[in-house]
């Protein structure tokens, strides 16, 4: 049987295994366990207990669960109130006004969450009601909420780059702060687009609230020293050599600790819940590795990532075709399956071609959260689009039509890292210098 055949095989078997309703990790395990068995001299059996146990004991993949107990910590603080107390002054004099707290909101929240879908709900369930309230549409509010949630998969901590990091063997430190300037980048262009709205729509824009000294914002800005705090202790140690990755991740969780008994909210039914929910999330995304290590021992055995390479090869591409090829396939693949999901199941075959192509791993990793950052707002998986339809209650094609500018801004912030990839190397550089 050759290549094309083996492939359409096993593609054939993974959409039919999750179809019948079987979870993502088993399904990679299973389409694994078919192909090994079938096409590769390998025992599988073997091959599978082997995998799942090297994949579950990786000390690099510790940070993983911390970094998510630690989002689960702050979820249940008043943070995100806090948040909009310190920041919404400052944005009044901006065109478009509170709707940049949407943008600046996530961004902060983003720098301790690591999560995509933490960050849209807790800036969400902050700034939703604060806009209707005050009169700002509906469509460009939601809009920018599920556009900006995106952020807390680029800007570090992030679980996907974690992910990444550990299916591709990249230095989960450096890729941290790679994903500094691309993120503070797409959250301008999304401020950007924001003021252009509202110079394109003034009747929209509420009138301004009572101005403020500048000693009364400042004042107001006490209540955005917590979660600045707890950032600059989380990167700030990893960006000094202080800490590793992991070892910054057991002082977030420290500082979430003790941001939520100063405010008042860690009680022990609060924190046995972070813990269950914490735990409970990690075990899916571990399952999900697990599956997708053996996926990716299985296909080296059959070959295919060697032959896949060796066919885009053959055909020519630059390194911009390659990446827009690459692109379309991970926005494609967002149609169906959830960001970790998509990072691990094609981390196999993509890497021997991306290397091959002479595309720096690093900096490919930052290409490839921004691409899944388009997916969480692709339908019909996009789980930024899950998020606020919940909350707000509205259709999920209102919504994906609303956020369908930040869509565009995202590929605006994909070509410019390819244009100037300074963007994403140049503090890496510095840090290793």
């Amino acid at each position: 049987m050759n290549d094309l055949a083996i492939t359409a095989l096993l593609i054939g078997a993974l959409f039919l295994i999750l179809g019948s309703g079987v979870w993502i990790g088993l399904t990679l395990s299973g389409v694994a366990w078919i192909g090994m068995q079938l096409f590769s001299s390998r025992p599988a059996g073997d091959a599978m207990a082997v995998t799942i146990w090297g994949s579950a004991s990786s000390w690099t993949l510790t940070a993983l669960p911390l970094f998510v107990w630690m989002g689960e910590i702050l979820f249940r603080t008043r943070l995100s109130q806090d948040m909009f107390r310190g920041l919404a002054p400052w944005m009044q004099a901006l065109p478009g006004r509170l709707l940049h707290v949407n943008v600046a909101g996530c961004a902060i929240f983003a720098a301790v969450s690591g999560s995509s879908a933490a960050t849209c709900a807790t800036i969400g369930k902050m700034s939703l009601p604060e806009l209707r309230t005050r009169g700002y549409p509906e469509g460009i509010s939601i809009g920018s909420l599920a556009g900006a949630g995106t952020l807390g998969l680029l800007i570090p901590p992030s679980i996907i780059m974690i992910v990444y990091g550990v299916s591709a063997e990249v230095s989960i430190a450096q890729l941290f702060i790679a994903g500094v300037l691309p993120g503070i980048l797409l959250a301008g262009l999304f401020s950007g687009y924001l003021m252009f709205w509202a110079w394109r729509n003034p009747s929209l824009v509420p009138p301004a609230d009572a101005r403020l000294s500048f000693a009364a914002k400042l004042h107001e800005s006490r209540h955005l020293l917590p979660v600045i705090g707890l950032i600059v202790a989380v990167l700030g140690s990893i960006y000094t050599g202080i800490a590793t990755a992991t070892e910054a991740a057991a002082i977030g969780v420290l500082g979430a600790l003790l941001i939520s008994a100063a405010q008042g909210s860690l009680t022990w039914a609060a924190f046995k819940e972070s813990l269950l929910g914490g735990t409970r999330l990690y075990c899916m995304i571990a399952l999900i590795l697990a599956g997708a290590a053996f996926l990716t021992l299985s296909m080296g055995y059959i070959g295919l990532p060697r032959h896949l390479a060796e066919w885009i090869a053959t055909l020519g591409l630059t390194q911009w075709q390659l990446l827009l090829v690459l692109m379309l396939f991970y926005v494609l693949l967002g149609c169906f399956l959830d960001g970790i999901s998509m990072v691990v199941l094609t981390m196999g075959v993509i890497l021997p071609t991306i290397q091959k192509a002479g595309i720096d791993p690093l900096w490919f990793g930052i290409f490839v959260v921004l691409v899944v950052e388009m997916a969480q707002i692709t339908p019909p998986v996009g789980f930024n689009l899950f998020v606020l339809q919940g909350m707000t209650k509205k259709e999920i094609g209102w919504i994906a039509r609303v956020t369908l500018p930040f869509f565009f801004l995202m590929i605006a912030a994909v070509v410019l890292i390819w244009l100037f990839p300074g963007i994403v190397t140049a503090l890496p550089e510095r840090m290793r210098g």
